[in-house]
């Protein structure tokens, strides 16, 4: 609401709790309803609703499921308990891949049998180039995620910004970053340029951080991943590698992820996270979903577009002369 006339800043895809398929969900509500399975998982996956119920519920009707405020909390439950299956519901984009990577390589080099992650991992780039890909794109620039680039740097950015002639900057979160973001995209909009520009460079390096994506390479491999409310990308997801497949949680409870409809309720969260619509274009938004009863995953995470509208949104207020 403080930008100018035509221009608008679009919510897309920005929370990986927000896009994590309902079968995934699914999978984990399965393992952790398993005698003696701990699952572990961040607080805000809890309420994101499945195909029918959430890791909540599950947790309510008796199932071990614990908030971890890291992978390595979970690897050392798996360590305390080793009589208990360990599961961690690994959900991010690269931010957070390097830590669910050095949890599941300390797991192998301490021979910690007992310790396994469900993987959930999703990749940016190949979500920008699906949006921008699309026949009704009508995004025409790109404020890029500057925790991921901290990590993986700006390099692959490139060849996007050339291919699909859009501007990328990459952006800090910081009230001053965001609008820095937004001036030098509209610059280069009205100077015809389409380039990768750096204005976060107190954390971000062109080549990011090397460390970090050698152990992703080490533990990880890239495949195709669905996004919820989107469907499936091509090479947008990480699962785990040949060498550290056994502590694939899928693999090692026997489970399958399998394509299942989305069921939310006349929830419009695909059309949201895809740029099309607009929170509060929703029938439901505020009357029937709030945070505190969602309906779909938009707005059950605080980085999710539909509570973050919810929570910002202008109230009406009465003045009593």
């Amino acid at each position: 609401t403080l930008l100018p006339e035509g221009l608008t800043l679009v919510h897309g895809p920005g929370c990986p709790v927000c896009v994590t398929p309902a079968p995934l969900i699914d999978a984990a509500i399965a393992i952790a309803r398993r005698p003696g399975v701990i699952l572990c998982s961040f607080g805000d996956m809890l309420r994101v609703p499945g195909t029918k119920d959430d890791l909540f519920r599950a947790k309510s009707e008796g199932a071990d499921v614990r908030v971890v405020y890291s992978p390595m909390d979970a690897l050392q439950l798996a360590v305390a308990n080793p009589e208990r299956e360990v599961v961690f519901f690994a959900v991010g984009f690269e931010t957070t891949a390097p830590a669910n990577a050095m949890a599941v390589h300390q797991a192998k080099v301490r021979g910690v049998e007992n310790f396994s992650i469900l993987c959930s991992h999703v990749l940016v780039p190949p979500a920008m180039e699906a949006v921008l890909s699309a026949p009704d794109n009508r995004v025409q620039g790109f404020l890029a995620a500057g925790h991921v680039c901290a990590i993986m740097g700006w390099e692959e950015y490139i060849p996007l910004a050339r291919r699909y002639h859009v501007p990328i900057i990459v952006t800090g979160f910081e009230p001053v970053d965001i609008l820095q973001g937004v001036l030098m995209c509209v610059r280069q909009l009205e100077e015809g340029r389409a380039e990768v520009e750096n204005p976060y460079s107190r954390w971000v390096r062109r080549e990011g951080n090397a460390p970090a994506q050698q152990l992703i390479r080490e533990v990880f491999r890239v495949i195709p991943r669905e996004w919820r409310g989107i469907g499936g990308i091509p090479h947008s997801g990480l699962g785990l590698s040949e060498a550290y497949v056994d502590f694939d949680a899928m693999r090692r409870f026997g489970l399958e992820e399998r394509p299942l409809p989305e069921t939310d309720s006349g929830c419009i969260s695909g059309l949201i996270l895809q740029g099309r619509r607009k929170p509060e274009q929703c029938p439901h938004f505020g009357t029937r979903c709030t945070p505190e009863h969602p309906l779909g995953a938009t707005m059950v995470s605080d980085e999710g577009a539909c509570a973050a509208y919810h929570r910002y949104r202008p109230l009406e207020t009465e003045v009593v002369a």
